[in-house]
Protein backbone atom coordinates (compact mmCIF):
# COMPACT_ATOMS: atom_id res chain seq x y z
CA UNK A 1 0.00 0.00 0.00
CA UNK A 2 1.15 3.53 -0.70
CA UNK A 3 0.48 6.31 1.72
CA UNK A 4 -1.59 9.33 0.77
CA UNK A 5 0.46 12.18 -0.72
CA UNK A 6 -0.99 14.70 1.75
CA UNK A 7 1.81 14.37 4.31
CA UNK A 8 1.18 17.83 5.77
CA UNK A 9 -2.42 16.91 6.65
CA UNK A 10 -2.70 13.29 7.84
CA UNK A 11 -5.74 11.35 6.69
CA UNK A 12 -7.99 10.75 9.69
CA UNK A 13 -10.43 7.88 10.18
CA UNK A 14 -13.19 6.98 12.63
CA UNK A 15 -14.28 3.40 13.31
CA UNK A 16 -17.79 2.58 14.55
CA UNK A 17 -18.22 -1.07 15.55
CA UNK A 18 -20.14 -2.39 18.56
CA UNK A 19 -18.03 -5.55 18.91
CA UNK A 20 -14.73 -4.54 20.56
CA UNK A 21 -12.74 -7.48 19.16
CA UNK A 22 -13.84 -6.70 15.59
CA UNK A 23 -13.16 -2.98 16.06
CA UNK A 24 -9.65 -3.74 17.33
CA UNK A 25 -9.01 -6.17 14.45
CA UNK A 26 -10.09 -3.57 11.88
CA UNK A 27 -7.91 -0.89 13.47
CA UNK A 28 -4.92 -3.24 13.57
CA UNK A 29 -5.38 -4.20 9.91
CA UNK A 30 -5.69 -0.55 8.85
CA UNK A 31 -2.49 0.39 10.69
CA UNK A 32 -0.69 -2.45 8.95
CA UNK A 33 -2.02 -1.64 5.45
CA UNK A 34 -1.98 2.15 5.78
CA UNK A 35 0.64 3.17 8.40
CA UNK A 36 0.10 6.92 7.88
CA UNK A 37 -3.64 6.71 8.58
CA UNK A 38 -4.61 8.31 11.89
CA UNK A 39 -7.49 6.59 13.69
CA UNK A 40 -9.03 9.39 15.74
CA UNK A 41 -11.86 7.48 17.45
CA UNK A 42 -13.46 4.08 17.90
CA UNK A 43 -17.18 4.24 18.66
CA UNK A 44 -19.34 1.48 20.10
CA UNK A 45 -22.69 2.57 18.63
CA UNK A 46 -24.31 4.70 15.94
CA UNK A 47 -25.21 7.60 18.23
CA UNK A 48 -21.61 7.99 19.34
CA UNK A 49 -20.44 7.67 15.73
CA UNK A 50 -22.70 10.56 14.69
CA UNK A 51 -21.58 12.81 17.55
CA UNK A 52 -17.89 12.03 17.14
CA UNK A 53 -18.13 12.33 13.36
CA UNK A 54 -19.53 15.85 13.66
CA UNK A 55 -17.05 16.82 16.36
CA UNK A 56 -13.88 15.35 14.82
CA UNK A 57 -14.81 15.69 11.12
CA UNK A 58 -12.63 12.80 9.91
CA UNK A 59 -11.77 12.05 6.29
CA UNK A 60 -13.05 8.46 6.44
CA UNK A 61 -15.78 6.65 8.38
CA UNK A 62 -15.77 2.88 8.81
CA UNK A 63 -19.36 2.16 9.89
CA UNK A 64 -20.76 -1.16 11.01
CA UNK A 65 -24.22 -1.56 9.48
CA UNK A 66 -25.90 -3.08 12.53
CA UNK A 67 -25.20 -1.16 15.74
CA UNK A 68 -27.27 -0.23 18.80
CA UNK A 69 -28.78 3.24 19.01
CA UNK A 70 -28.48 3.96 15.30
CA UNK A 71 -27.47 1.72 12.42
CA UNK A 72 -24.47 2.67 10.33
CA UNK A 73 -26.84 3.78 7.57
CA UNK A 74 -28.86 5.97 9.94
CA UNK A 75 -25.71 7.53 11.38
CA UNK A 76 -24.38 8.24 7.88
CA UNK A 77 -27.69 9.75 6.77
CA UNK A 78 -27.91 12.07 9.78
CA UNK A 79 -24.27 13.02 9.39
CA UNK A 80 -24.85 13.99 5.76
CA UNK A 81 -27.84 16.13 6.73
CA UNK A 82 -25.88 18.02 9.37
CA UNK A 83 -22.48 18.16 7.68
CA UNK A 84 -23.04 21.33 5.67
CA UNK A 85 -23.75 23.23 8.88
CA UNK A 86 -20.04 23.08 9.73
CA UNK A 87 -18.04 26.33 9.43
CA UNK A 88 -14.80 24.90 8.08
CA UNK A 89 -16.01 23.58 4.73
CA UNK A 90 -14.47 20.14 5.32
CA UNK A 91 -15.57 17.77 2.53
CA UNK A 92 -18.04 15.07 3.45
CA UNK A 93 -16.08 11.98 4.54
CA UNK A 94 -15.57 8.85 2.51
CA UNK A 95 -17.72 6.09 4.02
CA UNK A 96 -16.92 2.39 4.16
CA UNK A 97 -19.67 0.14 5.50
CA UNK A 98 -18.59 -2.93 7.44
CA UNK A 99 -21.28 -5.53 6.96
CA UNK A 100 -22.29 -9.15 7.25
CA UNK A 101 -25.02 -8.73 4.58
CA UNK A 102 -25.62 -11.52 2.08
CA UNK A 103 -24.92 -11.29 -1.66
CA UNK A 104 -28.46 -10.11 -2.47
CA UNK A 105 -28.19 -7.02 -0.23
CA UNK A 106 -24.62 -6.38 -1.35
CA UNK A 107 -25.93 -5.75 -4.87
CA UNK A 108 -27.26 -2.43 -3.55
CA UNK A 109 -23.77 -1.43 -2.44
CA UNK A 110 -22.31 -2.39 -5.82
CA UNK A 111 -24.92 -0.44 -7.81
CA UNK A 112 -24.51 2.62 -5.61
CA UNK A 113 -20.69 2.59 -5.85
CA UNK A 114 -20.65 2.60 -2.05
CA UNK A 115 -17.60 0.99 -0.51
CA UNK A 116 -17.95 -1.91 1.89
CA UNK A 117 -15.96 -4.68 3.51
CA UNK A 118 -17.40 -7.96 4.71
CA UNK A 119 -17.05 -9.43 8.17
CA UNK A 120 -14.70 -10.95 9.08
CA UNK A 121 -12.41 -8.38 7.48
CA UNK A 122 -9.51 -9.79 5.47
CA UNK A 123 -6.39 -8.00 4.24
CA UNK A 124 -7.00 -8.66 0.53
CA UNK A 125 -10.42 -6.99 0.45
CA UNK A 126 -9.44 -4.23 2.87
CA UNK A 127 -6.30 -3.54 0.83
CA UNK A 128 -8.42 -2.82 -2.26
CA UNK A 129 -10.61 -0.52 -0.19
CA UNK A 130 -7.54 1.36 1.07
CA UNK A 131 -6.31 1.88 -2.49
CA UNK A 132 -9.71 3.22 -3.59
CA UNK A 133 -9.90 5.53 -0.58
CA UNK A 134 -6.45 6.97 -1.29
CA UNK A 135 -7.41 7.62 -4.91
CA UNK A 136 -10.74 9.21 -4.02
CA UNK A 137 -9.29 11.41 -1.31
CA UNK A 138 -6.58 12.68 -3.63
CA UNK A 139 -9.16 13.45 -6.34
CA UNK A 140 -11.64 15.05 -3.93
CA UNK A 141 -9.29 17.45 -2.17
CA UNK A 142 -9.97 20.48 -4.37
CA UNK A 143 -13.63 19.55 -4.95
CA UNK A 144 -16.73 19.75 -2.75
CA UNK A 145 -18.47 23.09 -2.86
CA UNK A 146 -21.62 24.06 -1.03
CA UNK A 147 -23.64 23.66 -4.23
CA UNK A 148 -22.09 20.38 -5.41
CA UNK A 149 -22.06 17.44 -3.00
CA UNK A 150 -18.92 15.36 -2.66
CA UNK A 151 -18.88 11.96 -4.45
CA UNK A 152 -19.23 10.13 -1.11
CA UNK A 153 -22.40 12.14 -0.47
CA UNK A 154 -23.82 11.13 -3.86
CA UNK A 155 -22.87 7.49 -3.33
CA UNK A 156 -24.70 7.47 0.00
CA UNK A 157 -27.81 8.93 -1.63
CA UNK A 158 -27.72 6.22 -4.31
CA UNK A 159 -27.22 3.51 -1.70
CA UNK A 160 -30.24 4.65 0.33
CA UNK A 161 -32.33 4.67 -2.86
CA UNK A 162 -31.15 1.16 -3.79
CA UNK A 163 -31.86 -0.25 -0.33
CA UNK A 164 -35.26 1.43 -0.27
CA UNK A 165 -36.09 -0.17 -3.62
CA UNK A 166 -35.29 -3.57 -2.10
CA UNK A 167 -37.86 -3.10 0.69
CA UNK A 168 -40.77 -5.53 0.13
CA UNK A 169 -43.81 -3.79 -1.32
CA UNK A 170 -46.52 -2.96 1.19
CA UNK A 171 -50.25 -2.42 0.53
CA UNK A 172 -50.79 1.17 -0.62
CA UNK A 173 -52.58 3.44 1.82
CA UNK A 174 -55.75 5.08 0.58
CA UNK A 175 -56.69 6.91 3.76
CA UNK A 176 -54.93 8.13 6.89
CA UNK A 177 -56.67 7.49 10.22
CA UNK A 178 -55.41 10.12 12.64
CA UNK A 179 -56.29 11.01 16.21
CA UNK A 180 -57.65 14.51 16.76
CA UNK A 181 -58.63 14.93 20.39
CA UNK A 182 -61.15 12.22 21.22
CA UNK A 183 -62.06 11.55 17.61
CA UNK A 184 -60.47 9.81 14.66
CA UNK A 185 -60.10 11.91 11.51
CA UNK A 186 -60.17 10.21 8.12
CA UNK A 187 -57.72 12.02 5.80
CA UNK A 188 -57.54 11.22 2.08
CA UNK A 189 -53.91 11.01 0.97
CA UNK A 190 -54.54 13.66 -1.68
CA UNK A 191 -55.22 16.16 1.15
CA UNK A 192 -51.82 15.59 2.81
CA UNK A 193 -49.22 18.31 2.18
CA UNK A 194 -46.38 16.61 4.05
CA UNK A 195 -45.54 14.14 6.82
CA UNK A 196 -43.17 15.20 9.59
CA UNK A 197 -41.51 12.85 12.10
CA UNK A 198 -42.03 13.81 15.75
CA UNK A 199 -40.39 11.34 18.13
CA UNK A 200 -42.72 8.30 18.16
CA UNK A 201 -45.37 10.04 16.09
CA UNK A 202 -45.82 11.50 12.62
CA UNK A 203 -47.46 14.87 12.19
CA UNK A 204 -49.79 14.73 9.18
CA UNK A 205 -49.93 18.26 7.79
CA UNK A 206 -52.88 19.17 5.55
CA UNK A 207 -53.99 22.48 4.07
CA UNK A 208 -56.69 22.78 6.73
CA UNK A 209 -54.93 21.45 9.81
CA UNK A 210 -52.70 18.83 11.39
CA UNK A 211 -53.12 15.46 13.07
CA UNK A 212 -50.91 12.82 14.68
CA UNK A 213 -50.46 9.15 13.81
CA UNK A 214 -48.44 6.72 15.90
CA UNK A 215 -45.94 5.17 13.49
CA UNK A 216 -42.54 5.94 11.98
CA UNK A 217 -41.59 7.33 8.58
CA UNK A 218 -39.68 4.11 7.94
CA UNK A 219 -42.91 2.12 8.36
CA UNK A 220 -45.06 4.64 6.49
CA UNK A 221 -42.88 5.19 3.42
CA UNK A 222 -43.36 1.72 1.77
CA UNK A 223 -47.14 2.26 1.96
CA UNK A 224 -47.02 5.49 -0.06
CA UNK A 225 -46.89 5.91 -3.82
CA UNK A 226 -43.24 6.91 -4.54
CA UNK A 227 -44.36 8.92 -7.57
CA UNK A 228 -46.60 11.05 -5.37
CA UNK A 229 -44.78 11.20 -2.03
CA UNK A 230 -41.08 12.03 -1.93
CA UNK A 231 -38.77 11.72 1.04
CA UNK A 232 -36.76 14.96 1.16
CA UNK A 233 -35.21 14.62 4.60
CA UNK A 234 -34.71 11.93 7.20
CA UNK A 235 -37.78 13.34 8.99
CA UNK A 236 -39.94 14.63 6.11
CA UNK A 237 -42.02 13.19 3.27
CA UNK A 238 -43.74 15.70 0.97
CA UNK A 239 -46.63 15.41 -1.47
CA UNK A 240 -44.94 16.22 -4.79
CA UNK A 241 -48.12 17.90 -6.02
CA UNK A 242 -47.89 20.41 -3.16
CA UNK A 243 -44.42 21.65 -4.18
CA UNK A 244 -44.39 25.10 -5.77
CA UNK A 245 -40.62 25.55 -6.15
CA UNK A 246 -37.19 24.50 -4.92
CA UNK A 247 -34.89 27.33 -3.86
CA UNK A 248 -31.19 27.21 -3.05
CA UNK A 249 -29.82 29.86 -0.68
CA UNK A 250 -26.38 31.49 -0.70
CA UNK A 251 -24.96 28.69 1.46
CA UNK A 252 -26.14 26.11 -1.07
CA UNK A 253 -28.95 24.74 1.14
CA UNK A 254 -32.11 23.72 -0.65
CA UNK A 255 -35.64 24.39 0.60
CA UNK A 256 -39.13 23.97 -0.83
CA UNK A 257 -41.97 26.45 -1.01
CA UNK A 258 -45.41 24.87 -1.02
CA UNK A 259 -48.69 25.59 -2.72
CA UNK A 260 -51.41 26.83 -0.36
CA UNK A 261 -49.22 26.30 2.73
CA UNK A 262 -46.81 28.79 4.32
CA UNK A 263 -44.22 26.30 5.62
CA UNK A 264 -40.84 26.05 3.90
CA UNK A 265 -39.34 22.57 4.00
CA UNK A 266 -35.61 21.94 4.11
CA UNK A 267 -34.20 19.37 1.69
CA UNK A 268 -31.36 17.16 2.89
CA UNK A 269 -28.29 17.07 0.60
CA UNK A 270 -29.01 13.36 0.17
CA UNK A 271 -32.29 14.14 -1.61
CA UNK A 272 -31.22 17.24 -3.54
CA UNK A 273 -30.97 15.16 -6.73
CA UNK A 274 -34.77 15.09 -6.85
CA UNK A 275 -34.77 18.78 -7.71
CA UNK A 276 -31.77 19.19 -9.99
CA UNK A 277 -33.99 19.66 -13.04
CA UNK A 278 -36.03 22.22 -11.11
Amino acid sequence: MTDSPHASAPIRALIAEDEPILAAALAHALRRLWPALEIVASCANGVEALLQGLALRPDILFLDIKMPGKTGLEAAEELAEQWQDGPDGTPFPQIVFVTAYDDYALAAFEQAAADYVLKPVNDARLGKTVERLQQRLQAAKPAATATAPAPADDNLARLLTQLQAMTPAAPRLQMIRAAVGNSVRMIPLADVVYFEALDKYINVVCRDGEALIRTSLKELLPQLDPQQFWQIHRGTIVNAGAIASAVRDEAGKLSLTLRQHPTQLRVSPLYAHLFRQM
